[in-house]
């Protein structure tokens, strides 16, 4: 495990080697979005394969489950669009318990990658060169990054990869770092991986109607079409809203502390 000496330390190298791992990265990401790996995260690819993938999971469990929590670290650190979706992929081939405690895990691997790689090579440098506003709000985040970065993870109102890099820039502990996000990651992984548990039923819907259309229209005049919205509801969505009012209130407690205090000494 990196400690934060460690992270000192690389912050002292000299400038190219301070950047060589973020320069690492970016081109992993360029190279991702060139070769155009996010196209492959698909129900619709899910649905096609749909026999080979549930064939490997039931010959070889651990195998196909290390495949995945390898796939999900490295799209998490190259900042890969459809981790929802690889979510959704978890929860249909493993279960919505193994396979949402295989997305917490690589997230937060992933994640904490990330996190490294901007701090120890962008975390001071950005600061200082940024204005008056971003230094202020800086120093909002460290004074309770705890409970502002719960609140992050707990409701997925910025993309993921936002806030992965965000803290790094903001000096927060890598401690703080890896407990918000393992965390504050598991409601939401969970919703969206028992989510998934359903989607076999979708599929087989969809086919049904797929299969219908060719009956009648021809093949040529039907496309067969899983949307992810399908799997969503209402009762979801109000239900990240609610866990983000959850973690705003110790925020809100510590704040009205302090007015009372000032108010006290005053």
């Amino acid at each position: 495990m990196t400690t934060e000496k460690q992270l000192t330390d690389n912050k002292n190298k000299p400038g190219f080697m301070r950047f060589l791992p973020l320069i690492v990265l970016v081109i992993a990401v360029a190279a991702a979005y060139m070769a155009g790996l996010h196209k492959y995260i698909s129900l619709n690819a899910v649905a096609q394969h749909r026999e080979f993938l549930t064939a490997s999971v039931s010959e070889n469990l651990l195998l196909a489950l290390g495949v995945y929590c390898l796939v999900y670290a490295l799209s998490t650190a190259l900042s890969l669009p459809g981790g929802a979706l690889l979510t959704i992929i978890g929860g249909f081939l493993f279960g919505w318990l193994l396979g949402g405690l295989a997305t917490v895990v690589s997230a937060t691997i992933g994640a904490t990658l990330v996190f490294l790689i901007a701090k120890s090579s962008l975390g001071d440098f950005l600061i200082q060169k940024a204005g008056p506003f971003v230094k202020k709000l800086a120093d909002g985040f460290n004074t309770d990054a705890f409970n502002y970065l719960m609140f992050l993870r707990l409701v997925p109102v910025f993309p993921f990869w936002l806030i992965n890099i965000a803290p790094a820039l903001f000096n927060v502990r890598l401690r703080t770092y890896l407990i918000t996000t393992f965390i504050g990651i598991i409601p939401g992984t969970f919703a969206i991986a028992i989510l998934g548990a359903g989607l076999g039923s979708v599929i087989d819907r969809q086919q049904a109607i797929y299969d219908a259309c060719i009956a009648e229209k021809g093949a040529e005049n039907c496309i067969f079409n899983i949307d992810a919205g399908a799997l969503l509801t209402p009762q979801l969505l109000a239900a990240f809203v609610a866990l983000g009012i959850v973690a705003l209130i110790p925020v809100a407690i510590k704040y009205w502390k302090a007015r009372t205090i000032a108010a006290a000494v005053k």
